[in-house]
């Protein structure tokens, strides 16, 4: 990401949120606010990430993983956490939505310094309010101290907490991501939703172009992919962290889980994933 500037990312991942409410009707993820978000440009953007099926594809991923993350920080929160820690949030607009403030859940925002201050004038901009449950935390993945700026946002480290990690990990080299895991896991009872992709090698020639291109397209705007994984090998790094309960959806799983496809009938190959892990629960 170039200094001073907002995420490119962030901003097209808001904006396939907003073209999944109005080209699906929100079927996988409903998002009220995020046509909001996006400020006077919205029909543009969404227009831009419209057109074939591999922009479906990729609103209808983009939909499941919040979905998937919102639906288990529900079960989280039905179970007493009342910390919420948003990584990476971009344009997320969960914190606005939060539908647990009254029972206590305090969400924090951490991002980078320019992206979160782009956020913060367009929140003023298109009127939408910062509720009290919402706390920024402006943090550099790569070069500042992630439990240093939680615990200095009032977060408490020695409490439940559930972590979303979306469109983040595939941006940040190996050292930063285990790092982060790793700090995750020294939380007690913690929990991480997070998205990654699968190594080049793993598509078939026929898809392998295209994820090229894709890639050589982050690269261009200052967002270069860092660190892809096998999934057999992101479930050894979790486990060597310390995480016991992973559940991790592929393509195949999304598909049956959020869009009604037969179980079984369906192998989609390699591609996005989207990865819940927990703690042990710890017994008071």
């Amino acid at each position: 990401m170039h200094e001073r500037q907002p995420s490119r990312t962030a901003l097209g991942a808001a904006g396939y949120r907003a073209a999944h409410q109005q080209l699906e009707g929100g079927r996988v993820f409903s998002d009220p606010l995020a046509h909001t978000i996006l400020g006077d440009g919205a029909d543009a953007i969404i227009a831009g990430l419209s057109a074939g099926p591999a922009q479906q594809g990729m609103r209808l991923f983009m939909a499941a993983r919040s979905r998937f993350a919102e639906d288990c920080l529900g079960v989280a929160v039905s179970r007493g956490v009342r910390q919420a820690v948003v990584l990476g949030a971009g344009y997320d607009t969960f914190a606005l939505r939060n539908p647990y403030s009254e029972l206590g859940l305090r969400v924090f925002e951490v991002d980078h310094p320019a992206t979160q201050a782009w956020k913060r004038k367009r929140l003023s901009e298109v009127g939408l309010a910062i509720p009290e449950s919402l706390v920024f935390a402006a943090i550099d993945f790569e070069s500042d101290d992630l439990g240093h700026g939680l615990r200095d946002a009032g977060f408490d480290p020695d409490h439940p907490a559930f972590f979303i990690w979306l469109g983040v990990v595939p941006y940040l080299g190996r050292a930063a991501i285990a790092a982060t895991l790793r700090y995750i896991a020294s939380v007690p009872d913690s929990e991480v939703v997070f998205d990654y992709s699968e190594p080049l090698e793993n598509y078939p020639p026929e898809r392998r172009a295209a994820i090229v291109a894709l890639g050589a397209y982050t690269a261009g705007i200052g967002e270069p992919w860092l660190s892809h994984f096998d999934p057999d090998e992101i479930v050894r790094e979790l486990r060597g962290c310390g995480f016991g309960d992973i559940e991790d959806l592929g393509m195949s799983q999304i598909a049956v889980r959020y869009l009604d496809a037969p179980a079984g009938t369906l192998d989609s190959g390699p591609g996005g994933h989207v990865i819940r892990a927990a703690r042990a629960r710890l017994h008071r």
